[in-house]
């Protein structure tokens, strides 16, 4: 995400750490480098133009603090104009008093619009809302259908509409029966077009009259650049959309269109798409976004992530386990489980700042069949080998590599990893970990 972009800009802060002093050559030198990979990020013109101009007379304004070096000053500027173009702050989604809320799902064919409702589904399920589909899609082949294999898969119940052939016919019974179910947001998949026409227009302005939606989202792809940028201010300005969710982040290396669109549309970016798994929707943070960009990491982010996945009582547990050394290979595949459940550690380390030890793990590229591979590994062992791992002989490491499909190799690695893993864990529980547990408040435990 932004790869591209943070490589460019980060060589630029490294020229300007160079200059002694923060002078009108100097700033100009670096805002030519700056607008260069901005364009190059397919950073619509306008925005650019604007920004630079902003930070330009910043930069050599009153603003300047004497206490930071010349990039520490370039860099905060820019920092600051980035996140208020981006809206400064994330806006929250809109709930209204009438029972159901309608959030309306709008965007051209391909966007990802049905994953999308699927995925904001089980986003608002997660936080103490029922929510209900339903898709008014009749045209696309199987496309309903598709709706409701998705919401199978994340557990969100889904209004077929049996018989019925009108959009709004689907979409007033879909509310009805949402309301009758007690489901609190009824969101609505609508049909999408290869381009902007009369008739999808037509069709979706009608169904936000007879609807009364709190929210029109437009879901857009970020992988098109300014093509998202042109739909989404066509969308708003013929329906007036509410805000926008931008798919396929994680796969765009560039950023122009997330840098652009609230700008252009005047219309927030409210969800982000970073993943192809259902869970892979993260509300749109202008500020953590512009220091993923400046090569700051996202760090509360990835703690918000951790909180999520990460079982409190077993890192509890996992703690004593290392101070009285009974830290297993089975607790070793419980912590690599954990992990996975955080997401692609390829985007977990991407959330790390650029800085010393960092710098390149957040550029490494891991094979997430590795952790599958281990995984297999430790369940071919026997409950006493997994227990004792100094008991795992030569002979009892090859009936390990048989039985998992890996090699006696693979299995010697692992062992090395697990004893080097255990001496870091405990090192650093030592240090800083037992100090954080032990102030977690859980039923029935007590600190040690």
């Amino acid at each position: 995400m932004f790869e591209a972009l943070q490589d460019k800009l980060q060589r630029v802060f490294k020229n300007l750490r160079t200059s002694g002093v923060l002078n009108e050559e100097t700033v100009d030198e670096a805002l030519r480098e700056v607008r260069l990979a901005l364009l190059e990020a397919d950073v619509n013109l306008k925005v650019v133009k604007d920004l630079l101009d902003r930070v330009r007379v910043k930069a050599l304004g009153e603003e300047v603090k004497a206490s930071l070096s010349p990039a520490q000053e370039v860099v905060r500027i820019v920092r600051d104009e980035l996140i208020e173009i981006l809206g400064s702050k994330e806006s929250l989604l809109t709930f209204s008093r009438e029972y159901p809320t309608v959030f309306l799902i709008v965007g051209l064919q391909g966007s990802g619009k049905t994953t999308t409702s699927g995925k904001l589904a089980l986003w608002l399920s997660k936080r103490r809302k029922r929510p209900m589909l339903v898709s008014t899609d009749v045209y696309r082949p199987a496309a309903r259908e598709q709706l409701a294999v998705i919401a199978q898969a994340v557990g969100i119940p889904c209004f077929v509409g049996d018989g019925l052939t009108s959009p709004i016919e689907i979409a007033l019974a879909a509310r009805k029966d949402a309301a009758d179910r007690g489901h609190d947001v009824l969101i609505v998949d609508t049909a999408g077009r290869l381009h902007i026409d009369e008739e999808l227009m037509s069709e979706v302005s009608e169904l936000r009259t007879r609807l009364r939606p709190s929210e029109v989202l437009l879901v857009a792809d970020a992988m098109v650049g300014q093509d998202a940028v042109r739909s989404a201010q066509e969308f708003h300005e013929r329906l007036g959309t509410s805000g926008v969710i931008l798919t396929k982040l994680d796969g765009d290396a560039r950023g122009g269109a997330a840098l652009s669109i609230r700008y252009v549309t005047g219309q927030p970016i409210k969800f982000i798409g970073v993943g192809e798994k259902y869970d892979a929707l993260e509300v749109f943070y202008p500020d953590r976004i512009v220091s993923r960009i400046l090569g700051m990491g996202d760090v509360l982010s990835l703690i918000e992530k951790a909180e999520q996945a990460i079982d409190k009582q077993k890192a509890l547990d996992v703690h004593r386990k290392l101070q009285t050394d009974t830290f297993t290979l089975a607790d070793f595949r419980d912590q690599l489980r954990q992990v996975r459940q955080l997401g692609p550690v390829d985007q977990m380390l991407g959330m790390l700042p650029k800085i010393g030890f960092f710098r390149d793990l957040g550029k490494a590229r891991v094979d997430e069949k590795q952790f599958i591979r281990m995984e297999a590994i430790i369940d071919s062992m026997t409950k006493k080998e997994r227990e004792r791992h100094e008991i795992i002989n030569g002979k009892r490491r090859k009936r390990i590599a048989r039985g998992s499909g890996t090699s006696v190799q693979e299995v010697n690695q692992l062992l090395r990893q697990f004893v080097q893993t255990s001496r870091l864990m405990k090192s650093m529980s030592r240090s800083m970990l037992g100090r954080q547990l032990d102030k977690v408040k859980l039923p029935g435990a007590t600190a040690s």
